[in-house]
């Protein structure tokens, strides 16, 4: 596995990509589920990795990005343009 952007928040990443590694290979791929469920510990890892993007400016830096270029997210996300951009 790989590391967090925010290192302290690795030890909970760690724990939600083994959480998905079993439930994908052992639920999922075999069609006994299509609920994920490791839910709650990507919500903790989320959590954990918007708070430290916050305190870093990381954050502040996106909200501003996505301001003066808004269509941009949309464009690569494989929205509106099929993800091909203009």
């Amino acid at each position: 596995m790989s590391s967090s952007l925010a290192p302290e928040c690795s030890e909970v990443k760690e724990r939600y990509d083994q959480c998905f590694i079993k439930w994908y290979s052992e639920k999922y791929l075999r069609g006994e589920s299509s609920t994920d469920d490791c839910k709650a510990q990507f919500k903790l890892y989320q959590d954990c990795l918007n708070k430290a993007l916050k305190e870093k400016g990381i954050t502040k830096m996106l909200d501003e990005a996505r301001k003066s270029n808004p269509d941009f997210d949309r464009d690569t996300s494989g929205g509106a343009t099929g993800g091909k951009g203009r």
